[in-house]
């Protein structure tokens, strides 16, 4: 999976593209084909946005489906942290979508 990191008018904190990469990586336990996410950092300069100043855009690109979800917090962390639940949650839909159950043992029975 590739993983491109985009700040617009904002500065990331050092561990910030480790933590990134770590927690993108674990979304590969799902059977749901994903061949790069684009990250978008945006940060909101106007003081009366307070607690969402900080907004976090992942984005899905591939063969696989395309996905989007947005996390906004007061630090880029919290935001990350949103996206990454929305974005977990639409890969689980399709993951179970996916999941091919066979049924031939309750007719069996009867």
């Amino acid at each position: 999976m590739e993983i491109v990191i985009h700040a617009r008018q904002a500065t990331l904190a050092e561990d910030f593209r480790e933590i990134v990469l770590e927690k993108l990586k674990s979304l590969e336990r799902f059977s749901v084909l994903i061949e790069s996410v684009k990250v978008e950092i945006k940060h909101e300069e106007n003081p009366h946005h307070g607690k969402k100043s900080h907004e976090v855009i992942l984005t899905t690109h591939g063969a696989g489906p395309f996905m989007r979800a947005e996390g906004t917090s007061f630090n880029d962390l919290a935001a990350f942290d949103g996206a990454v639940k929305s974005l977990q949650l639409q890969i689980r839909k399709i993951h179970e979508k996916s999941k091919d159950f066979d049924h031939d043992s309750l007719r069996k029975r009867a």
